[in-house]
């Protein structure tokens, strides 16, 4: 049965385990793809301008914002940007979409082609919908990325530091080329290798669905809906959903080895 991909019945959802995974994997894949960009591109951001100006202000400063965001349970801190930006501020607002947005959405009117609402949004020509639906991600993806810079930074810091002390780059400072060309041309580029590791496995991590976030923002994605099937002991859907996880780690693990062989030309496949 599991091979045809009959995954069970879920007691919860009322339905096969397969079409609630096909229902609720947009919604995950959606949030995954739109956390992957801040995460990884500001988090190796500030790890390198916190090694760049080693023992400065801005360094101390990441080091504060690192051990901060390490120290913040991902639950508690989902609660308080709930708390100051939609209790207080209103300017976002939890779960996918708006009452008005979603009757759209399920109408006849909206043609879904990706199930990614961001992107249909567009190509049936709806922007107010495509922003409806961005302001409904934007407090799970801080979430998200908050505690991910924090990993980040601290990875990126150590190896960029290991980097700028290289013979290497002593002798191309040496040779007259400035500063900065040494940071982007020479250090940081073989800084990056170990962390692009750590960021592949930040975008599994992502994909495998966010149960606490997606919990705490009502989001309905495979997290909160493995959240409710535990929370029931409907045993199924638990199993169903930790079997396509297990696949995607799989898939991804794999993507992520060969592209560190590209990444790092010391590395070669057998």
């Amino acid at each position: 049965g599991i091979l045809r991909g009959d995954l069970g019945y879920s007691r919860v959802g009322s339905q096969p385990v397969t079409n609630l995974i096909q229902q609720r994997f947009p919604a995950t894949l959606e949030l995954a793809l739109w956390s992957v960009g801040p995460i990884i591109g500001i988090g190796i951001w500030l790890g390198v301008q916190s090694a760049v100006h080693h023992n400065s202000l801005i360094d101390q400063a990441g080091r504060v914002f690192s051990i901060v965001g390490w120290s913040f349970p991902t639950f508690v801190f989902g609660l308080l940007v709930l708390m100051v930006f939609y209790a207080r501020l209103q300017w976002f607002a939890p779960g996918r979409l708006s009452d008005w947005a979603g009757a759209v959405v399920h109408s006849d009117r909206f043609r879904s082609v990706t199930y990614l609402i961001t992107v249909d949004a567009l190509l049936n020509g709806r922007p107010d919908i495509f922003f409806d639906a961005l302001r409904h991600l934007i407090l799970p993806i801080l979430t998200l990325s908050y505690l991910n810079w924090a990993l980040l930074l601290r990875v990126t810091r150590s190896s960029m530091l290991e980097t700028l002390r290289q013979d290497y780059v002593t002798a191309a400072r040496a040779k007259g080329l400035s500063w900065q060309t040494v940071i982007n041309k020479h250090a940081r580029p073989n800084a990056l290798i170990p962390v692009a590791t750590l960021a592949g496995f930040t975008v599994i991590q992502l994909l495998n669905g966010v149960v606490i976030t997606e919990t705490v923002f009502n989001y309905p994605g495979i997290g909160s809906a493995a959240a409710a099937a535990a929370s029931q002991l409907d045993v199924v859907t638990v199993l169903g959903f930790a079997l396509f996880n297990g696949v995607i780690l799989v898939m991804a693990n794999l993507v992520v080895d060969v592209a560190y062989a590209f990444i790092d030309p010391r590395v070669r496949l057998e």
